[in-house]
């Protein structure tokens, strides 16, 4: 078992709430076509003046008021966001500043595994605090997803995201609480160009090849490859996850999956077995939050009750690349 526990938990979503009846009538489409493409009713998106940084903040600080940790008390930041609010410097830095903590020397970096960010930080938070280098370390995943989507040629895949941040707080493992007991993470990269946003690092140079910058500056997704993919992956990864924390399936209490689609998550349940009241499902309301999913869901189920004493929990997504990831956890 990792030598780590889940202190405490923060979400903040965007303020505006995007109903795909709106999407439709932008795109000049029937009511309920958009709903019907991609299966998400309605999606928090920013409003004017909202940042990607602001979330962050917000989600970190009901964090840490969760934990019962003052922000000067985190000896590590951890950013775990797909997209940072720009290249160079690290988004982690920037949050760091924003709380306040400018004059602080403990490190703030970036975590990237895409819609596995949160989980793949996790496992390093767990390896820092378990070393002795960190007592408690913030972990902030911030998604603006909402910008760069394909409505023109792909609206289905376009109308699956949303914007939100999430925020968890991990410190030693202690007599109650929830205990983080195994993380694992496995890439198959021969879906690296499965999902894509391919302008914006070093591949198109503006300057001299303005055009195809231009042209692969939106996010696209070959859904097919995708799920045929993780289709043949996720059964063994969840039976390897279980078979490194000891445990059964049946004995998985609660399963909080990467909210990718609607379509995603019921091929999820038909496919590996879990009883569908033991998978949390936001999606529909949601849409995905790429990087702040799984840590928002995990955040909706502790705030409604759902873990409890002697409570399993399993987290599961993919990501692009392809990842397959999870974590177990324990009360």
């Amino acid at each position: 078992m990792l030598n780590a526990a889940l202190l405490g938990t923060g979400a903040c979503a965007g303020s505006r709430a995007l109903a795909s009846v709106e999407i439709d009538t932008r795109l000049g489409k029937p009511a309920g076509w958009l709903e019907g493409a991609c299966g998400v009713a309605c999606r928090p998106v920013v409003a004017e003046g909202e940042t990607q940084e602001g979330m962050a903040v917000a989600a970190a600080r009901l964090a840490l008021s969760d934990a019962g940790v003052e922000a000067r008390d985190v000896d590590l930041l951890l950013s775990a966001s797909a997209v940072g609010r720009q290249p160079i410097p690290s988004t982690a830095t920037l949050i760091k500043r924003e709380l306040g903590l400018s004059d602080c020397p403990s490190p703030a970096f970036d975590v990237n595994a895409t819609c596995l960010s949160a989980v793949a930080a996790m496992e390093v938070a767990a390896l820092y605090i378990g070393a002795g280098r960190a007592r408690h370390v913030l972990i902030v995943a911030s998604e603006i997803a909402s910008r760069a989507l394909p409505w023109a040629d792909d609206p289905a895949t376009a109308g699956l995201f949303g914007d939100g941040a999430a925020a968890l707080v991990l410190g030693p493992a202690q007599g109650s609480g929830l205990h983080l007991k195994d993380v694992a993470i496995e890439t198959w990269a021969e879906g690296y160009d499965y999902c894509a946003l391919p302008a914006g690092g070093t591949r198109y140079d503006l300057h001299t090849s303005r055009k195809a910058f231009e042209a692969n500056a939106f996010f696209r997704m070959d859904g097919h490859a995708l799920f045929k993919l993780t289709r043949s992956r996720l059964p063994d990864f969840i039976g390897r996850l279980l078979e490194r924390a000891d445990w059964k399936q049946d004995e998985v209490d609660l399963v909080i999956p990467h909210q990718a689609s609607p379509l995603a998550l019921e091929h999820m349940i038909r496919k590996c077995g879990f009883a569908r009241d033991r998978v949390v499902s936001t999606v529909t309301e949601t849409g995905n939050l790429v990087a702040a999913s799984i840590p928002m869901t995990l955040d909706t189920a502790r705030r409604e009750g759902r873990i409890k004493a002697g409570t399993k929990v399993m987290l599961i997504g993919t990501s692009a690349g392809v990842s397959i990831g999870g974590a177990t956890l324990e009360t």
